[in-house]
């Protein structure tokens, strides 16, 4: 994990709703009180053929047949947003990884950035605010593979930024200094989860996405993990290049 704490040393690391259709036939009886009346009014001398009669069977029970899909597609519309809003509201409070490089940082906590590299690597870490104004920026020497990159809101300087949307940008190369291409995500707890939208959208801060974005869910970290590894990250400060 990479931790940047400024001062004391930073380092690498639905309702369900269904519409019913008034249908041609919506039962027997009157299927067939239409069709006895359709007889009883032709014209004796020119008789419904009865090929016509068949045809309009068909047409009849056609229509019908579709009315009732309508209604049932409709049925499995309301059960999937239904299932997509109960999906949504089992996030909020979970912490979750998505793709990115902006991401929300409270008045009082941290947040995190979750980067890979195809290899080792010397990279300059840049957090901008939502103005582009620089927030912090420092070199740092990372490995190969998935890690995360933790702020805690201080500047380059030591001064504790405000709460809002930054942005992280990491520009590395590697030992013959070719450009080292590195992709990030963010990582954050959810806040809320608006079901009244389709798809429901979830947030974290003002951070707005859909389910389909979430790539992993984190499992919450224990207080003894988090005294362990930020030990672990003042040791590793010492190897920052």
């Amino acid at each position: 994990m990479i931790s940047a704490t400024t001062g004391v040393g930073t380092t690498a690391t639905g309702t369900s709703s269904t519409s019913t259709n008034p249908g041609i036939a919506s039962n027997f009886t009157q299927f067939l009180q239409l069709l006895t009346t359709q007889l009883k009014n032709q014209n004796p001398l020119d008789p419904l053929d009865t090929n016509q009669f068949t045809q309009q069977l068909v047409q009849f029970a056609g229509v019908e047949q579709q009315l009732r899909s309508n209604d049932q597609l409709q049925t499995l519309v309301a059960l999937q947003k239904s299932t997509q809003s109960s999906a949504a509201l089992e996030f909020v409070g979970k912490t979750v990884v998505i793709s990115g490089a902006t991401t929300h940082l409270s008045s009082t906590g941290t947040t995190t950035w979750t980067f890979s590299s195809p290899k080792p690597a010397s990279a300059t870490v840049t957090i901008k605010d939502s103005t582009g104004q620089t927030a912090f920026s420092s070199n740092y020497s990372i490995n190969t593979g998935r890690q995360d990159f933790v702020w805690d809101g201080r500047g380059t300087n030591g001064q504790r930024w405000p709460a809002g949307d930054y942005t992280m940008t990491i520009t590395a190369k590697d030992a013959s200094g070719q450009n080292v291409a590195i992709t990030t995500d963010v990582q954050g707890i959810i806040d809320s989860a608006d079901v009244s939208e389709t798809p429901p959208v979830l947030s974290i801060g003002e951070l707005k996405f859909t389910i389909d974005q979430v790539k992993r869910v984190v499992r919450a970290t224990d207080p003894a993990s988090t005294a362990t590894s930020t030990a672990t990250s003042l040791m590793s400060s010492l190897f920052q290049s």
